[in-house]
């Protein structure tokens, strides 16, 4: 059955699907899976395995095939950073700190204020 555009409505994503699909802790998921994004990247364009990977970095093959997997809820950032690290790489972390949409929705709301839009 085919619909019409007039039909879809589009809805546009954070840029973050944790936080889209409501998942706990959107930002550190979403910078595991991009490290972990760069360690496969790493390894493919060195052609390594990940026993040779091992070797290299002295980080466990079978982390690496975690990583494979995107096994990634035993891993921290800095685990994953470490193996990028170990493979050459270098990386580089900016943050940026600022209230939540929701806080600054909820404090609007309970002043009697209008919600900010953001």
């Amino acid at each position: 059955m085919m619909t019409s555009d007039e039909d879809m409505e589009l809805v546009h994503g954070s840029g973050n699907l944790y936080r889209d699909l409501d998942r706990p802790n959107p930002d550190a998921r979403q910078l595991k899976a991009i490290l972990a994004g760069q360690v496969l990247k790493t390894l493919d364009d060195m052609g390594l395995t990940i026993r040779q990977a091992q070797a290299l970095t002295g980080i466990d093959h079978a982390d690496f095939s975690r990583v494979r997997g995107a096994k990634l809820s035993r891993f921290t950032i800095d685990r994953l950073m470490a193996m990028l690290e170990g493979l050459g790489q270098t990386v580089e972390v900016s943050v940026t700190v600022g209230p939540r949409r929701e806080a600054i929705e909820a404090r609007s709301e309970t002043r009697g204020e209008p919600a900010l839009a953001i």
